[in-house]
């Protein structure tokens, strides 16, 4: 096994997982995640060793995915109908679990940087603080710090009914 097929091995999911936090699209998420291992095929010679080999890859998937968003321009298309086999209770509990999930992920999208990014990389790519940190030059209570803010803004704002991000 070569070494860059072991550092995949070792990163493939985490890199992905965090992709998936940005584009919410599992088979966008592949795409740009097999790129991001191409790219760092390509470009590991720039890999300085400093930081840790994962920080580097989510780096460049963040901007291989930022690249991909501007070349297309468009918005993540939401989930597809589902298919309701259960009780009118259940279907309106799915329901309102998905208005509640639309809504949070509405309110994610307006919060500023660098809050919305850091609470999408601890909420769905499930880093730890000081992986955050690393991506952002910052310490881990730099990025404690952000995650928390972000998390009572949009407390705040679910509570209040604030949808237009105000």
């Amino acid at each position: 096994m070569s070494e860059f097929e072991a550092v995949y091995l070792a990163h493939f999911e985490k890199v992905y997982r965090y992709v998936l936090s940005l584009c919410q699209n599992s088979a966008l998420a592949e795409e740009i995640t097999q790129e991001t291992f191409c790219k760092a095929m390509e470009h590991m010679d720039q890999f300085d060793g400093k930081g840790r080999i994962s920080t580097w890859l989510c780096q460049i998937a963040k901007n291989t995915y930022l690249s991909h968003y501007r070349k297309h321009k468009r918005l993540v298309p939401e989930a597809s109908g589902e298919d309701w086999a259960g009780t009118a209770s259940d279907m309106e509990e799915a329901y309102l679990d998905r208005e509640t999930a639309r809504t949070l992920h509405r309110l994610l999208h307006q919060l500023r940087e660098p809050y919305k990014e850091v609470f999408m990389l601890r909420t769905f790519g499930e880093l730890p603080f000081g992986q955050i940190g690393e991506i952002f030059g910052k310490t881990d209570s730099w990025a404690r710090l952000v995650f928390y803010r972000a998390k009572n803004e949009l407390r705040r704002r679910l509570d209040e009914g604030d949808l237009s991000g105000n």
